[in-house]
């Protein structure tokens, strides 16, 4: 069920009824927090430090911005790559990285999408290590997850269960790169575009343990021609998983962010009634908002929207916090 959407103050709050699971939205900043290209944004906090990465853009496969107080002073590092040497499997064109440090022995990995070699209408997601948040990365030599029959695989994000224990990684397969007409392909709903997941190997990041299972696909009705971008979160409070996504055409004012909920984290999701987020919200400065991560706490929110309404060229970062509060799901 999606929530209503109702006008942005600087501290609003939204309402489901009662039978839904009620979301309030503190939104921390009201304009950019990085006031430049810097598209499909992840971050984490190590020690009192943020550090966020994007999509690339055109100069460095993986920049990085890094700030103090995560609301504000974000700074990109200049002449900095995350991940200077890319694998043989791909051309490049490296979109949507996410990171995770493990905590049995403390390594980054940072997850990407790259173009395949084998099929350059098509993208596969990799994995880079390192010992510092920083990088270099070092790109493991083989694709994690490919899938090129299926469309190829996009927007990998990984999730450590607080309940279980257990190291996962979410992503979407990319039906609509099969086809289909439209902007993004697929605008005929002839390809499925669904997002997985599946269990990791706590130990390296780079192998899993068990097979993948879909969570969510799209509905046509609402989502366009796909759904992307997942990123998973748990509110311990409420018992809740929070599975964050997007819907429609990244290049259109349809472009947005969404989310579903689930009491196990394999689900079943349910999608809620309207988006978190859309073009024209907070006084009609977001223009296609989307490509967002979450924190796993379910607390903090980075997302990226367009500068001008239907330019995708300059996409800006933008940041919150979410909070999940009150009530019981009753079916």
């Amino acid at each position: 069920m999606y929530l209503p959407h109702i006008l942005l103050v600087l501290f609003f709050y939204l309402s489901l009824p009662s039978f839904s699971f009620p979301l309030s939205k503190r939104i921390i900043s009201t304009r950019p927090a990085i006031a430049s290209n810097f598209p499909d944004p992840s971050f984490l906090q190590v020690d009192n430090t943020f550090y966020a990465f994007s999509t690339t853009n055109g100069k460095h496969n993986i920049p990085i911005a890094t700030s103090p107080s995560f609301t504000t002073n974000w700074t990109i590092l200049k002449n900095h790559d995350a991940l200077p040497k890319l694998p043989s499997w791909t051309t490049g064109n490296i979109w949507a990285p996410s990171i995770i440090r493990l905590p049995s022995n403390g390594l980054f990995i940072l997850y990407f999408s790259g173009t395949s070699r084998a099929s350059e209408s098509k993208h596969c997601v990799g994995a880079a290590t390192s010992r510092t948040i920083t990088g270099p990365y070092s790109p493991y030599p083989s694709p994690l997850i490919c899938d090129l029959e299926a469309g190829g695989a996009i927007d990998a994000s990984p999730f450590l269960d607080p309940v279980s224990g257990t190291l996962y990684l979410t992503w979407k397969i990319d039906g609509n790169s099969l086809g289909g007409g439209g902007p993004c392909g697929n605008a005929d709903s002839s390809h499925s575009t669904p997002l997985q997941i599946a269990p990791l190997n706590p130990r390296t990041g780079t192998s899993f343990l068990g097979p993948a299972t879909t969570v969510l696909d799209r509905d046509p009705e609402f989502d366009g021609p796909l759904i992307e971008a997942p990123s998973l979160a748990y509110s311990a409070r409420e018992g809740l998983y929070i599975l964050f996504f997007s819907s429609n055409c990244y290049n259109t004012e349809f472009y947005d962010t969404s989310y579903a909920t689930a009491r196990d984290i394999l689900g079943p999701y349910v999608k809620a009634k309207t988006p978190l987020l859309v073009s024209g919200d907070f006084g009609g400065r977001l223009k296609s908002p989307g490509g967002a991560e979450v924190s796993p706490d379910a607390r903090r929110i980075v997302f990226h929207a367009n500068r001008e309404k239907g330019d995708d060229r300059v996409r800006e970062m933008w940041v919150g916090e979410v909070r999940v509060r009150g009530g019981v799901v009753s079916i």
